[in-house]
């Protein structure tokens, strides 16, 4: 469902189905914004976050943490990974575009 609404607001959309898939990626492309769920098979989001700020290639990208509030671990250690937000699933569009114009640093008219 993200990818076909990030589409639509103009970005490209690259996917990864686990923890290790998405530093693969990250590193491959170097995103400007990752869209980070906290619930992934092989490597969890929390511990992907830590490996994409520890590494310089990637220390730099926001990422935006998606989870269920029931299921979310610990803000803190959400923030202490790296997270620029953390938003609850689900979440309004124009509520994450919010919060990816303000990761960007770009205002909701740009």
């Amino acid at each position: 469902m993200w990818r076909l609404w990030l589409t639509l607001w103009g970005f490209a959309v690259e996917e990864a189905s686990n923890g290790y898939e998405a530093i693969g990626k990250a590193l491959a492309f170097t995103p400007d914004l990752i869209l980070m769920d906290l619930w992934m098979p092989v490597l969890g989001g929390v511990e992907t976050m830590r490996h994409l700020k520890a590494d310089s290639r990637t220390a730099h990208v926001p990422v935006l943490a998606l989870s269920a509030q029931s299921t979310a671990p610990d803000p803190a250690a959400v923030t202490a990974a790296g997270a620029a937000a953390f938003i609850s699933k689900p979440c309004d569009p124009d509520i994450l575009l919010d919060h990816i114009r303000a990761a960007m640093g770009r205002s909701r008219n740009a």
